[in-house]
């Protein structure tokens, strides 16, 4: 089973900051920000959790790249990575779309790659992380390409075609 990558996420202190650094190294963007992303749950390492995160999206050549930043103190899949209070940020994850995440995630864990989490929006949107950062020195994002997934993604590169827009503008998301 082939699984493109869709997108390439950095975990950062301050997303809007983060996307701004980036625009200008790499002309990306614009970036599509969401506050406080809502999530009806957040099961990290097979513990219920408050996950409150900020995510700047937007377009990079032919991928979306993702700045997000951890607003809540606590154990984390982010955190995991780049443990809280070190100061250190980097690469994340990357993102593939999949028919099934519980089974994605299955198929991941029988690999070696555990689930880190597993989230859903209030919406029903699932989203999780296999951790194959033992392999690959990043995790793996899960998500099914649903219509309004699809459409977020095209309208992100949309705009960076189209140009003419605010560098960051500010979305709600969930």
């Amino acid at each position: 089973m082939s699984l493109p990558i869709r997108q390439v996420a950095y975990f950062c202190a301050d997303a809007r900051a983060a996307a701004r650094a980036h625009h200008a190294a790499f002309g990306s963007g614009p970036f599509f920000v969401a506050d406080h992303i809502p999530l009806a749950r957040a099961v990290h390492r097979g513990t219920e959790r408050l996950l409150d995160h900020t995510s700047a999206y937007g377009q990079w050549g032919e991928v979306m790249i993702e700045f997000v930043q951890q607003n809540n103190p606590g154990p984390s899949p982010f955190h995991d990575l780049y443990p809280e209070g070190a100061g250190r940020y980097g690469l994340h994850h990357v993102a593939v779309f999949v028919d099934d995440v519980d089974a994605a995630l299955a198929d991941f864990a029988a690999k070696g790659a555990p689930c880190a989490l597993r989230a859903e929006m209030h919406d029903g949107f699932v989203f999780a992380f296999a951790d194959t950062s033992a392999t690959l020195g990043h995790m793996t994002e899960l998500y099914t390409p649903t219509e309004g997934l699809t459409g977020f993604y095209a309208m992100v590169a949309k705009a960076a075609k189209t140009g003419g827009r605010d560098l960051i503008t500010t979305i709600a998301m969930g």
